[in-house]
């Protein structure tokens, strides 16, 4: 046995390097990896201008301005629509009634007949103790007969035609209910944006903020000039106005006066005076614009608006504790009596267009593209407007936004 075991091969341990290789592979590897990541990432998005956050969110409050149109608008229509919807369930309901009555007292006469047999009228005319009853009950029973038939037909038309107003009305209720729902959720992707614009501006450094608001400021700046351009020009063709009209006056006293003759010299002095007196009279109404009417409008008009001012803007609301723009112009004009549409792309229809430089108080003055912003002119280039979520009403120069067109609404 020791010899056998002097020929064994003795075990040598070999070490295998399997797992540190693999764990050296898999270093390597993901060295590599980040280093290519690294290298073929993309770098940081830059940081937005100022310039481009103020514009950012102007264009994200005038999205939000047109939704908030299209709300009003469906809400409106889907309010009209409910009451049109109620009122014929109601006469539908009541046809269909009367219909049951009249078939129940067609199914009585029925049942009578059926009680009698159902004799023919030659065998009941012969068995008839008195011929000349038989003939006039007969008669009677077939005007009966055909009026009740006829105001059967006369109800089953009504109730088909009832039917199908009543289908067309649910399935246009159905629509429009559908429309609003889609325009909530619009509205709602658009404040989701208002608010991506407000953190943005709350990233914002106090530098960054200062600049905002300078920008803001030469904004307001820029605006009030243009306004008080508009109102120097108006008051330089008003005050021409005047002199043309008070020459004018002066004029057509003077031909009345030579007209007069010397004879009546003394009375051309009264007569000046006389043509004097009126003058301020007619001025005045001349300034007042087409008419006094109007201006006595326009006067509650702006003495509404004035009072809302300091109150917050709320999309959807038409008082008395917040507005949106249309909802302000609609409530002010309501003072003057006078009922505006809903929307600003209603209300653009509604009166005279008349142009920028001949706004007189009380005029609507509509903005951008999409018509979706309005506000009320108040002299001098100024008006009062609702302008956007965070604001409130607030007297504002005309020309801070784009003008689509103006209006006098009566």
């Amino acid at each position: 046995m020791p010899v056998l075991a002097s020929h064994r091969k003795p075990r040598t341990k070999v070490r295998t390097t399997t797992p540190a290789v693999g764990f050296t592979t898999a270093a390597l590897a993901s060295v590599t990896l980040l280093s290519t990541q690294n290298a073929t990432a993309a770098p940081a998005e830059p940081k937005p201008a100022i310039e481009d956050v103020q514009k950012k969110v102007d264009e994200l409050y005038r999205q939000a301005g047109s939704a908030t149109q299209q709300y009003n608008r469906a809400k409106a229509a889907s309010t009209t629509q409910r009451a049109k919807v109620d009122t014929l369930l109601s006469d539908v309901a009541k046809r269909t009634e009367r219909i049951n009555e009249a078939r129940r007292e067609l199914g009585a006469y029925a049942a009578a007949q059926y009680r009698t047999g159902g004799i023919a009228p030659t065998a009941t005319f012969f068995l008839a103790d008195d011929p000349q009853g038989y003939f006039d009950q007969s008669r009677l029973m077939s005007r009966a007969t055909e009026r009740q038939q006829k105001a059967v037909d006369d109800f089953r038309t009504q109730q088909a035609e009832a039917s199908k107003k009543r289908a067309e009305a649910v399935k246009s209720l159905e629509k429009l209910t559908e429309t609003q729902t889609a325009l909530r959720a619009s509205k709602q992707t658009v404040q989701t944006k208002l608010t991506e614009a407000r953190a943005l501006l709350s990233r914002l450094t106090a530098e960054e903020k200062a600049r905002l608001a300078e920008l803001e400021r030469k904004k307001e700046a820029e605006a009030r000039e243009k306004a008080e351009r508009l109102a120097a020009r108006q008051a330089a063709e008003a005050k021409e106005r005047e002199a043309a009209e008070k020459k004018a006056r002066e004029e057509a006293a003077k031909e009345a006066a030579e007209a007069g003759g010397s004879g009546s010299g003394s009375g051309s002095g009264s007569g000046t005076g006389t043509g004097t007196s009126p003058g301020p009279g007619t001025g005045t109404g001349t300034g007042t614009g087409a008419g006094s009417g109007y201006a006595a409008k326009a006067e509650k008009v702006l003495a509404f608006a004035r009072a809302q001012i300091g109150k917050p803007y709320v999309w959807g609301a038409t008082g008395p504790s917040s507005y949106d723009c249309s909802g302000l112009t609609k409530a002010a004009w309501r003072e003057a009596g006078v009922t505006l549409p809903r929307t600003t792309w209603d209300q653009v229809k509604v009166g005279t267009r008349v142009a920028t430089s001949d706004l007189q108080p009380g005029d609507l003055v509509f903005f951008y593209d999409d018509i979706s912003h309005v506000g009320i002119y108040k002299g001098d280039g100024m008006m009062i407007h609702a302008p956007k979520p965070g604001a409130n009403v607030r007297e504002e120069s005309i020309y801070y936004m784009p003008i689509y067109g103006s209006v006098r609404p009566a």
